[in-house]
């Protein structure tokens, strides 16, 4: 690993890079920049975050994912459906949204009900099963958390995960109708993002105490769904021997069990995050460049 090389490309090239943090063996051992003082947006990180909550409830018992996911949202909306949409959704479960295996959702939900509007979408085929990356499967995974644990998704992410991370004040985005927005929306510094990384390595430990169950974290992390980019977890992507967490613009965890290794950046590249997944390749990982 030359971390040397990595910063001086950074520097050369002028990358938004706000920090940057690798841990070997659970202890850091690089970092960079601001990694620690300020919280900024993780963007679609989120939605990896609440797939931990998810497995938290599945531990619980509140939640199964292979049901369908009407019997889990509020009843008088779903009793507002109509009955040609209700029965389109029969086909969807908990796990065809958590592995963005539905096809038609537009990319994220609009208009001043973000519930209604995400289950009056059609769709077309509702038993083709087939990678369609969209916020509105992780919108409805976080209704559903909070209808099945019957506390705010928010509230219950805060109580069961962050906290026990020591992470505090981190933030969120919530929709018109109130729910905690689980497909975007929370800033976390790296630091507290290289903690999810962590507890992702241990599997599902951190300092000793069980957050979420191994076999919750095995599935999520494993590919359940193929796609282009070499497959796809519960809101979790495949990478090399591990997997990642991604938001859009240059926010990743790598966590990469055969290296005992996780790495944290976040960053606002808009134009240029495929020059920094470069060059973290080539230096930190010493592969050949392979984007993702």
């Amino acid at each position: 690993m030359d971390f040397d090389a990595f910063v001086h490309d950074i520097v050369t090239h002028q990358w938004a890079v706000h920090g940057i943090e690798v841990y070997h063996g659970g202890e850091l051992v690089h970092s960079f920049g601001d990694t620690r003082d300020t919280r900024y947006p993780i963007y679609s990180a989120t939605k990896s975050i609440l797939s931990i909550a998810v497995g938290i409830a599945c531990d619980q018992g509140k939640l199964e994912l292979q049901k369908c996911i009407l019997d889990v949202l509020p009843g008088r909306i779903v009793a507002q459906m109509a009955r040609d949409q209700r029965d389109a959704y029969r086909s969807i479960t908990l796990h065809r949204l958590l592995t963005m295996s539905v096809e038609g959702y537009p990319f994220r939900p609009q208009s001043d009900s973000y519930l209604r509007f995400s289950l009056t979408c059609p769709l077309p085929s509702p038993d083709s099963i087939r990678f369609h990356y969209s916020n509105i499967p992780a919108y409805l995974i976080g209704v559903a958390l909070t209808e099945a644990v019957q506390e705010d998704a928010w509230a219950f992410i805060n109580r069961s995960i962050l906290s026990s991370l020591h992470i505090t004040d981190a933030e969120h985005a919530r929709c018109p109708d109130g729910y905690f927005y689980g497909a975007s929306g929370m800033k976390l510094s790296v630091h507290d993002l290289s903690q999810i990384g962590l507890l992702l390595i241990q599997g599902g430990t951190f300092e000793g105490n069980r957050i979420v169950s191994e076999d919750y974290v095995k599935k999520a992390t494993s590919v359940q769904q193929m796609n282009r980019e070499g497959g796809y977890g519960y809101f979790f992507w495949k990478y090399g021997d591990g997997f990642s967490i991604n938001g859009k613009w240059g926010q990743r965890c790598y966590v990469l069990p055969g290296q005992n290794t996780v790495i944290t950046y976040l960053s606002d590249m808009p134009n240029d995050s495929d020059g920094l997944i470069s060059s973290i390749e080539r230096s930190l990982l010493g592969l050949q460049p392979l984007l993702v």
